[in-house]
């Protein structure tokens, strides 16, 4: 379920087996606390026929779900919710289940802090370790944030090419494994806004050069700052758009959330 612009872009729609189907259906019901935290699961029995899938099925789910960190199986008493703070929220099939349900102002913040923890570092990394071709790499995908036509949705795919590069260049495995949370952010972002040319994001390939630009100059410290003003400034795209929504949350999948291109 990785990075879902891309596979919806390649595929329009996602193939699920019935384990997929299962571990959708209940980990999206455990986020909308149709089971609260401290609740326990139907039985097996009781979800068998409710999905129309094999006791072998459900095993697969519960050992799924739990690996996840939002379940736990105890003898004579059956499958339990955790609480959220054992929920592995780096996984990507967690936020997107967020995202089905409605995300808030609050949520998609918490995003933006742990990318502005994480991501300017990786930037200051390409700066010391990224070669040329990862440099003309990324210099394309930010021009292509300046090409013509691009609808919100198209933006916000060239957007997450980008920054997919930035942690792809930095030569840390564990940068990469930050691409769903900056997949959520930028979905989130540019889920509430305006086409680019009325809402300010028209900008948005001249502040990515300036990372790009710092990079060429092997210059760790500008690499880092350059990236952390991107960051702030989808924040505050962030907190503008629910001012001015109000309160309401952004409900939707994010695997639908940007159209075939």
């Amino acid at each position: 379920m990785r990075y879902k612009l891309d596979e919806t872009r390649k595929t329009g729609r996602r193939t699920r087996t019935s384990h997929a189907q299962v571990v959708d259906e209940l980990g999206k019901a455990i986020v909308a606390g149709t089971y609260p935290v401290g609740s326990i699961l139907p039985g097996d029995t009781e979800l068998a026929q409710r999905f129309k899938v094999s006791r072998t099925v459900l095993r697969e789910t519960m050992k799924t779900l739990a690996a996840k960190g939002m379940v736990v199986a105890k003898a004579r008493v059956g499958t339990r919710v955790t609480e959220k703070n054992l929920w592995n929220m780096f996984d990507s099939e967690i936020i997107a289940w967020h995202f089905d349900n409605g995300v808030t102002e609050e949520f998609l913040l918490q995003l933006y802090d742990i990318r502005l923890a994480f991501e300017p570092f990786a930037a200051g990394l390409v700066a010391e370790r990224a070669n040329a071709e990862e440099i003309e790499t990324l210099r394309g995908l930010a021009l292509e944030m300046a090409a013509a036509g691009h609808t919100a949705d198209s933006l916000a795919l060239a957007d997450l090419h980008f920054h997919l590069a930035i942690a792809e260049a930095s030569h840390n495995p564990f940068m990469r494994t930050l691409g769903s949370l900056i997949e959520a952010a930028l979905v989130g972002m540019f889920r509430m806004s305006t086409p680019p040319t009325e809402n300010g994001f028209a900008n948005i390939a001249d502040t990515h050069m300036r990372i790009v630009d710092a990079i060429v100059s092997g210059d760790n410290a500008a690499a880092r700052r350059a990236m952390e003003d991107v960051i702030l400034d989808g924040r505050i795209h962030v907190h503008e758009a629910f001012a001015a929504r109000g309160s309401e949350a952004i409900i939707g999948s994010i695997s639908a959330a940007i159209s075939p291109l």
